[in-house]
Protein backbone atom coordinates (compact mmCIF):
# COMPACT_ATOMS: atom_id res chain seq x y z
CA UNK A 1 0.00 0.00 0.00
CA UNK A 2 1.06 3.16 -1.35
CA UNK A 3 1.54 6.54 1.17
CA UNK A 4 -1.10 7.95 -0.58
CA UNK A 5 -3.36 5.45 -0.23
CA UNK A 6 -2.63 4.71 3.17
CA UNK A 7 -3.62 8.35 4.13
CA UNK A 8 -6.50 9.04 2.34
CA UNK A 9 -7.54 5.76 0.45
CA UNK A 10 -10.85 4.06 1.72
CA UNK A 11 -10.08 0.26 0.73
CA UNK A 12 -7.94 -2.39 2.33
CA UNK A 13 -6.98 -2.55 6.20
CA UNK A 14 -4.48 -1.10 8.16
CA UNK A 15 -2.46 -2.07 11.62
CA UNK A 16 -2.90 -0.33 14.84
CA UNK A 17 0.64 0.87 14.61
CA UNK A 18 0.19 2.24 10.74
CA UNK A 19 -3.19 3.90 12.57
CA UNK A 20 -0.82 5.76 15.30
CA UNK A 21 1.64 6.79 12.87
CA UNK A 22 -1.50 8.50 10.85
CA UNK A 23 -2.27 10.20 14.16
CA UNK A 24 0.80 11.29 15.05
CA UNK A 25 1.19 13.16 11.43
CA UNK A 26 -2.29 14.99 11.99
CA UNK A 27 -1.15 15.97 15.39
CA UNK A 28 2.22 17.54 14.11
CA UNK A 29 0.68 18.74 10.93
CA UNK A 30 -2.16 20.75 13.63
CA UNK A 31 0.44 21.70 15.95
CA UNK A 32 2.69 23.23 13.00
CA UNK A 33 -0.34 24.91 11.33
CA UNK A 34 -1.33 26.19 14.71
CA UNK A 35 2.51 27.57 15.00
CA UNK A 36 2.85 29.01 12.00
CA UNK A 37 -0.59 31.05 12.23
CA UNK A 38 0.37 32.26 15.73
CA UNK A 39 3.82 34.07 14.45
CA UNK A 40 2.17 35.15 10.91
CA UNK A 41 -0.64 36.59 12.91
CA UNK A 42 2.01 38.27 15.04
CA UNK A 43 3.37 39.83 12.06
CA UNK A 44 0.87 41.10 10.76
CA UNK A 45 0.26 45.03 10.19
CA UNK A 46 -2.54 45.54 12.31
CA UNK A 47 -2.99 48.99 10.87
CA UNK A 48 -3.15 47.97 7.01
CA UNK A 49 -6.41 46.65 6.62
CA UNK A 50 -4.94 45.09 3.28
CA UNK A 51 -1.99 43.41 5.01
CA UNK A 52 -4.60 42.11 7.90
CA UNK A 53 -7.71 41.03 5.84
CA UNK A 54 -5.23 39.60 3.11
CA UNK A 55 -2.98 37.38 5.66
CA UNK A 56 -5.91 36.48 7.74
CA UNK A 57 -7.63 35.88 4.63
CA UNK A 58 -4.78 32.95 3.42
CA UNK A 59 -4.71 31.88 7.24
CA UNK A 60 -8.75 30.97 6.67
CA UNK A 61 -8.20 29.79 3.73
CA UNK A 62 -4.86 27.40 4.83
CA UNK A 63 -6.92 26.20 8.17
CA UNK A 64 -9.88 25.15 5.80
CA UNK A 65 -7.45 23.20 3.62
CA UNK A 66 -5.56 21.60 6.53
CA UNK A 67 -8.99 20.57 8.39
CA UNK A 68 -10.36 18.97 5.33
CA UNK A 69 -7.31 16.97 4.75
CA UNK A 70 -6.94 15.95 8.23
CA UNK A 71 -10.64 14.99 8.49
CA UNK A 72 -10.84 12.93 5.08
CA UNK A 73 -7.54 11.08 6.00
CA UNK A 74 -8.72 10.56 9.42
CA UNK A 75 -11.72 9.15 8.02
CA UNK A 76 -9.91 7.06 5.44
CA UNK A 77 -7.88 5.56 8.17
CA UNK A 78 -10.24 4.90 11.25
CA UNK A 79 -12.58 3.09 8.47
CA UNK A 80 -9.64 1.05 7.81
CA UNK A 81 -8.70 0.09 10.93
CA UNK A 82 -12.49 -0.66 11.23
CA UNK A 83 -11.99 -3.06 8.02
CA UNK A 84 -9.16 -4.47 10.04
CA UNK A 85 -11.60 -4.84 12.99
CA UNK A 86 -13.92 -7.04 10.03
CA UNK A 87 -16.67 -4.08 10.26
CA UNK A 88 -18.20 -2.02 8.69
CA UNK A 89 -16.58 1.32 8.31
CA UNK A 90 -20.47 3.08 8.64
CA UNK A 91 -19.39 2.26 12.22
CA UNK A 92 -17.28 5.88 12.47
CA UNK A 93 -20.00 7.96 12.20
CA UNK A 94 -20.64 6.49 15.54
CA UNK A 95 -17.43 6.92 16.46
CA UNK A 96 -17.02 10.62 15.37
CA UNK A 97 -20.06 12.27 14.45
CA UNK A 98 -22.40 10.71 17.38
CA UNK A 99 -20.11 12.46 20.04
CA UNK A 100 -19.64 16.22 18.59
CA UNK A 101 -23.43 15.52 18.23
CA UNK A 102 -24.12 14.61 21.76
CA UNK A 103 -21.43 17.83 22.90
CA UNK A 104 -23.05 20.20 20.36
CA UNK A 105 -26.45 19.07 21.94
CA UNK A 106 -25.18 19.56 25.43
CA UNK A 107 -23.86 23.01 25.27
CA UNK A 108 -26.40 24.56 22.47
CA UNK A 109 -30.01 23.19 23.64
CA UNK A 110 -29.66 20.93 27.20
CA UNK A 111 -28.58 22.09 30.38
CA UNK A 112 -28.36 20.01 33.96
CA UNK A 113 -28.54 16.64 34.79
CA UNK A 114 -29.11 15.89 31.02
CA UNK A 115 -26.77 17.93 29.49
CA UNK A 116 -24.42 15.77 31.98
CA UNK A 117 -25.82 12.30 30.91
CA UNK A 118 -24.88 13.38 27.08
CA UNK A 119 -21.47 14.79 27.67
CA UNK A 120 -20.91 11.39 29.25
CA UNK A 121 -22.64 9.39 26.68
CA UNK A 122 -20.15 11.23 24.31
CA UNK A 123 -16.95 10.66 26.63
CA UNK A 124 -17.74 7.18 26.49
CA UNK A 125 -18.59 6.35 22.67
CA UNK A 126 -14.90 8.76 22.13
CA UNK A 127 -12.97 6.07 24.41
CA UNK A 128 -14.61 3.01 23.03
CA UNK A 129 -13.19 4.64 19.56
CA UNK A 130 -9.89 5.05 21.02
CA UNK A 131 -10.11 1.38 22.22
CA UNK A 132 -11.34 0.01 19.22
CA UNK A 133 -9.37 1.79 16.24
CA UNK A 134 -5.92 2.53 18.18
CA UNK A 135 -5.56 -0.82 21.07
CA UNK A 136 -7.50 -3.76 19.56
CA UNK A 137 -5.90 -6.32 17.47
CA UNK A 138 -7.44 -6.64 14.22
CA UNK A 139 -8.94 -9.86 12.88
CA UNK A 140 -6.31 -12.43 12.17
CA UNK A 141 -5.47 -13.74 8.68
CA UNK A 142 -7.42 -12.46 5.66
CA UNK A 143 -11.22 -11.08 6.30
CA UNK A 144 -13.91 -9.91 3.84
CA UNK A 145 -11.50 -6.19 3.65
CA UNK A 146 -8.58 -7.68 2.49
CA UNK A 147 -5.28 -9.68 3.44
CA UNK A 148 -4.36 -9.53 7.08
CA UNK A 149 -1.84 -6.13 7.55
CA UNK A 150 0.15 -7.75 9.76
CA UNK A 151 0.95 -10.96 7.32
CA UNK A 152 2.64 -7.99 4.69
CA UNK A 153 3.89 -8.18 1.34
CA UNK A 154 7.07 -6.88 2.22
CA UNK A 155 6.59 -3.01 1.16
CA UNK A 156 7.51 -0.63 3.60
CA UNK A 157 3.74 -0.04 4.85
CA UNK A 158 3.02 -3.61 5.38
CA UNK A 159 5.87 -4.05 7.75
Amino acid sequence: MDVISFMFGFRGRISRGKYWIAVAVYAVAVIAFALIAIDALRTLDKDSAFDFLGGGLALWVSGLSLTIVVLWSGFATGIKRLHDRDKSGWWILLFWLAPMLLIAAERIVIHGLRGVVLWIISAALTVWAIIELGCLRGTPGPNAYGPDPLQGDGSPLNA
